[in-house]
């Protein structure tokens, strides 16, 4: 058993990491964008596959991996967990639809609700007690989800055909031109941005660079918000106009 990840502020990457704790404490766990994943889904059998969900659609770069990765997937047996910060009809079923296309067997999905990261849309704030809470609950969830699986029994989150209407009426018929491409309308505040060259470090995507004293967008942004939440000035936004909250898994 191996797990497969992208996480842009710690969600996912703390909910593939307990349940592979509670399944195989020996099982490891990779990054998307560490370069020894495409080994390790060669050397396994089985995997745990976890990204967010944005506007219940895949992330750019869990789409893109996925796909450029095609031949990997054959005879594998994936279960997949799906965190998000609303809701989402078929979170799971979004990356289970390209999984089976590529020839594997899907066991199940998981839908999980964690602290929501994009900060700069102050509607979709909450207070740092009812995050923790959402993360005890997601804990619980987690827990009770490996006692299952350990029985033979895999959760069908997000698979049936009832859950893809949900997720293509409730946000993707919406929004799906936020996450269809990689996104180019993330900014700068040129009066509170010092160039240090933090987020252009921690961007997945390598959107970033710092150049003659000024950051400048390549126009390949998944919407991770790793950059808005590490930007000691809080100079960067991209859905929103104003920082509201820096997110992180690590704060709560």
């Amino acid at each position: 058993m191996v797990g497969i990840y992208f996480s842009g502020t710690g969600n996912t990457k703390h909910c593939l990491e307990y349940i592979l704790r509670l399944l195989d404490k020996n099982a490891p766990s990779y990054s998307i964008e560490n370069e020894d994943a495409t080994d390790a889904i060669r050397s396994n059998d089985e995997i745990i596959f976890a990204y967010p969900i944005y506007y219940s659609y895949l992330p750019k770069i869990v789409y893109d991996f996925i796909t450029n990765n095609a031949v990997v997937w054959k005879g594998k047996r994936i279960f997949i967990i799906a965190t998000m910060g609303l809701f989402s009809g078929d979170g799971a079923g979004c990356a289970a639809r390209l999984f089976k296309k590529y020839g594997a067997k899907i066991l199940g999905g998981l839908h999980i609700k964690m602290p929501d990261c994009i900060g700069d849309v102050k509607l979709l704030k909450k207070p740092p007690e009812e995050n923790r809470k959402i993360i005890v609950e997601a804990d619980e969830k987690i827990e009770n989800t490996a006692k299952q699986i350990m029985q033979g029994k895999y959760p069908k989150h997000g698979l049936s055909f009832a859950g893809r209407l949900i997720g293509l009426f409730g946000q993707r018929l919406y929004f799906r031109k936020k996450t269809k491409r990689y996104y180019d309308g993330i900014k700068a505040d040129t009066a509170k941005c010092v160039a240090c060259g933090l987020c252009a470090s921690v961007c997945p995507m390598n959107n970033i660079e710092v150049k003659d004293g000024a950051i400048n967008f390549n126009g390949k942004c998944t919407m991770c918000y790793r950059c808005f939440s590490d930007c000691p000035k809080q100079a960067i936004t991209i859905i929103g106009k104003q920082v509201y909250e820096q997110c992180k898994f690590e704060k709560y």
